[in-house]
């Protein structure tokens, strides 16, 4: 069981994003994408209870997260309130013990969104700030990073208190981390195309203003 270790996460991520106020983001742009994550995150998250385990991976059951999606559309304090108030939504409509709608609360939505976020800054401080940059590293390949890097988390943690098969099961999440990696990248380059105010973590004076160029030299 790792309910100890989950309830410190959660909780933790719980106090420092109500300690940043998130509410003061929600625009009538973001509202509509906050909305959009509160209808269809639900279904995402209740797929492993409605597949049959035919279709598990690993004995891992194949679903979606949507929570580096979230992150990138709500910033993260505002997408970890969203994120919880999902996996109540879950929770409620399940079948499911608290303890499980936790640990999919944990790792399915506050891991990836916090590493989402600190890629981000990572991409901020450390590259040029790109249209590309921003739809394939943070949207596309940053995805599959970060839900990986959540899965093997889990599993590791898993593993050490008496899991079994954590080889296969880190296949697995490399495999399903990239259903996260395509639907992110797909979605970030249609709104940032057609909905930027969509993007709470996108810029236009950031991402597509040209640096100034250097004054023409006077002529001989």
């Amino acid at each position: 069981m790792l309910t100890p270790i989950e309830l410190v996460l959660a909780a933790l991520a719980l106090v420092f994003a109500l300690g940043l106020r998130p509410w003061r983001m929600l625009t009538s742009d973001l509202l509509t994408p906050l909305l959009a994550a509160l209808v269809l995150l639900p279904w995402c998250w209740l797929l492993p209870q409605m597949l049959p385990r035919s279709l598990a991976a690993g004995g891992i059951s194949i679903q979606l997260s949507g929570a580096c999606l979230l992150t990138l559309m709500l910033g993260w304090p505002l997408a970890v309130l969203t994120l919880a108030a999902v996996a109540t939504v879950v929770w409620w409509v399940g079948q499911v013990p608290l303890e499980a709608a936790l640990s999919q609360w944990v790792w399915l939505g506050l891991v990836p969104a916090t590493l989402t976020l600190a890629l981000g800054a990572a991409l901020r401080r450390w590259l040029p700030a790109n249209l590309f940059i921003y739809i394939l590293g943070r949207g596309f390949l940053g995805t599959a990073l970060c839900m990986f890097a959540s899965g093997m988390a889990y599993e590791m943690l898993y593993h050490l208190v008496g899991g079994v098969a954590v080889e296969q099961a880190l296949v697995a999440r490399w495999l399903m981390a990239w259903g996260d990696a395509f639907l992110t990248g797909m979605a970030a380059a249609i709104f940032v195309a057609f909905k930027p105010e969509w993007l709470a973590t996108w810029s236009d004076r950031r991402y597509l203003t040209r640096p100034s160029e250097p004054p023409a030299s006077s002529p001989d």
